[in-house]
């Protein structure tokens, strides 16, 4: 495929900078995730994760939010011809996949905070309201849909940047779709 025929059906560049934004905030959030909850952190660490994860979780929040929203008034490009009909399908399903299960983690995350009682810091410096009573039986079901969910999206993450690279290292013009993350590429 010629350079031009790969220009033409890159991704928009503010699609493109919210992916590898998102991308990144999502890197970060999972470890930090898994680190806070383990036994013997010093507490004042253990608080300051739970402070990034938490806020962390409203910004990426907002950043699916505007990606769902830009999407549906800049649709994607189509997929190159040359690929099979499988790998679109599959392509197409692990990508809203990924914008569904972001939803139900920060949805599930925000639940089980305030049902819990915590503060969510951002939310709560722009006097934003709970949206949920204090319960614990509803904060405990969010907390179980929030660590089960985390396995579904760490698996499409697997598999959305599996496929990434093999795009990318078969040099087909798929990746070159949604790198570089801003500019014209």
């Amino acid at each position: 495929m010629n350079a031009d025929a790969i220009r033409s059906v890159k991704y928009a560049s503010f699609t493109r900078l919210l992916h590898w934004v998102s991308a990144l905030m999502i890197v970060g959030m999972i470890p930090i995730g898994v680190i806070m909850q383990q036994d013997g952190l010093e507490r004042a660490t253990q608080d300051f994760m739970f402070i990034l994860h938490k806020n962390g979780g409203v910004i990426l929040l907002m950043l699916v939010l505007a990606r769902l929203l830009w999407r549906s008034v800049t649709p994607a490009p189509p997929p190159p011809a040359h690929l099979p009909q499988w790998q679109v399908t599959a392509a197409f399903t692990v990508q809203w996949g990924l914008y569904l299960m972001l939803l139900v983690m920060a949805i599930s995350g925000y639940v089980r905070v305030r049902a819990g009682g915590f503060p969510i810091e951002m939310l709560d410096a722009l006097n934003v309201p709970s949206f949920v009573p204090q319960s614990d039986p509803l904060a405990e079901t969010a907390q179980t849909i929030h660590s089960n969910a985390r396995f579904v999206l760490v698996a499409l993450i697997l598999v959305h940047v599996g496929a990434a690279l093999r795009h990318a290292f078969a040099r087909d013009g798929v990746f070159s779709r949604i790198w570089p993350p801003v500019g014209r590429g």
